[in-house]
């Protein structure tokens, strides 16, 4: 009996894009949560006396900035060579031959599967197989799954190879394969990596995407870490998924539609935060809210949308080890507008000239002074830093509804209660 732990996607030291505009973000604790997970991973290893680790791409995260990434890594490979246990990489897009230039003599207890064609090593005591390739570019759009080796009669069979399969959202299609293409190789086990949500794609052959063992930014949330395998007389017969993550990513999205009030708004929240904290197992926590639902209380949110965001901020901070990343406001009017205000009005007539806006920065700078009445109704929040003529689809969406949703509360005159 024996066991083995695939992981994969470490990206060490990978940069923090984003992170500089938030004033009270957890920088530094956030810089060093790949190295910290990745030496959970290490622990990991040698508490479970692993007879081998799988490291199925990504390391790094592209070029080093210095040698120190490489000699952090390299350090921690050197603390399995002394539990003598082994270690094989795999190279994906980041790590890629023509991506990392610098370089430095891997311990001896490493394999670095080739670039140009698949590998195997046998390991006669345990009676295993390992198979893998690394890349050789960054964008590589190669099947190379299908050069891979049929299985060795008589030995456990192991598959390493960084891929998107058929495609995964938020993924670039490197590597693309067919499921049918990993199983007509008849490997017992395949150890993906590429997609940083943990995934078990199949069980008959095991073929696995670990996830990324830390979560970088709000699109990775959720729990992460790698996969243990636990082998006897031959066969695969647990494979465990173990948390090494050192802080968490989680959107919370909290259901409003029976707040009534701002006060029992605000309450809603609380709870909430608190059951995210809750499932973290103590580690510290990167929050985005989303508040959702046909609130009574919708258009006083929009409003106080700014000094709301500060309550809970001031909320994050006092439940301890957590931070506020973004408060959504994405809640919806209990009852429709011509509803409320009737279908022939000049203030119905003017609320569907604002649902005409279109937020393109050109479009908006020659509106603005045919609009100057509706501008001078905007509160300052929504003029800071330019946000008003936000140039991306990805930014003019949201912000559009925004600028909708509190022009509409503001000509409404809608107070709402706490």
């Amino acid at each position: 009996m024996f066991t083995f732990l695939h992981a994969a996607d470490i990206h060490l030291d990978s940069p923090l894009r984003g992170l500089e505009g938030y004033a009270d973000a957890p920088v530094e604790q956030i810089r060093q949560a790949t190295r910290r997970a990745f030496d959970n991973l290490i622990e990991l290893a040698i508490e479970e006396q692993v007879a081998f680790v799988l490291l199925a791409g990504d390391l790094y995260d592209g070029e080093w900035k210095d040698y120190h990434t490489g000699l952090f890594f390299i350090d921690r490979l050197s603390r399995l060579r002394k539990e003598k246990i082994m270690v094989f990489l795999a190279s994906g897009n980041h790590d890629a031959a023509s991506q990392i230039t610098k370089a430095l003599r891997l311990p001896d207890n490493v394999h670095l599967f080739s670039t140009k064609h698949p590998e195997t090593i046998i390991l006669e005591e345990l009676g295993v197989a390992v198979h893998g390739q690394g890349y050789h570019t960054r964008a590589l759009a190669e099947n190379i799954a299908r050069n891979y080796p049929l299985a060795l009669p008589h030995y456990l069979n192991i598959g390493l190879l960084h891929t998107s399969l058929t495609g995964r959202q938020g993924h670039e299609p490197y590597a693309p394969c067919a499921l049918d293409d990993l199983k007509a190789r008849g490997y017992d086990y395949w150890a993906l990596g590429h997609v940083h949500q943990r995934e078990e794609v199949s069980r008959l052959p095991w073929i696995v995407f670990p996830g990324n063992i830390q979560g970088r930014h709000i699109q990775e949330t959720g729990g992460k870490g790698a996969t243990l395998v636990r082998v006897e007389e031959g066969r695969i017969n647990a494979v465990e998924h173990h948390d090494l993550d050192v802080l968490r990513w989680s959107l919370c999205r909290v259901d409003l539609t029976d707040c009534a009030t701002i006060d029992l708004a605000i309450d809603a929240v609380r709870q909430a935060m608190e059951g995210e904290q809750a499932g973290t197992e103590g580690r510290p926590l990167a929050l985005r809210l989303q508040l959702v639902g046909k609130c009574p209380a919708h258009a006083v949110l929009h409003r106080e949308a700014v000094a709301l965001t500060e309550e809970f901020r001031a909320l994050a901070v006092g439940l301890g080890e957590m931070w506020l990343e973004k408060v959504q406001f994405s809640t919806q009017r209990p009852v429709e507008l011509n509803e409320s205000i009737g279908a022939e009005t000049p203030l119905a007539d003017l609320l569907k000239a604002i649902d005409r806006l279109d937020l393109q920065p050109s479009i908006l700078l020659e509106l603005v002074p045919e609009i100057g009445v509706l501008q001078s109704k905007l509160p300052p929040e929504l003029l800071h830093q330019g946000e008003l003529i936000a140039d991306s689809p990805e930014g003019r969406g949201p912000l559009a509804e925004e600028v909708k949703e509190v022009l509409i509360a503001r000509l409404l005159g809608q107070e709402g209660s706490r």
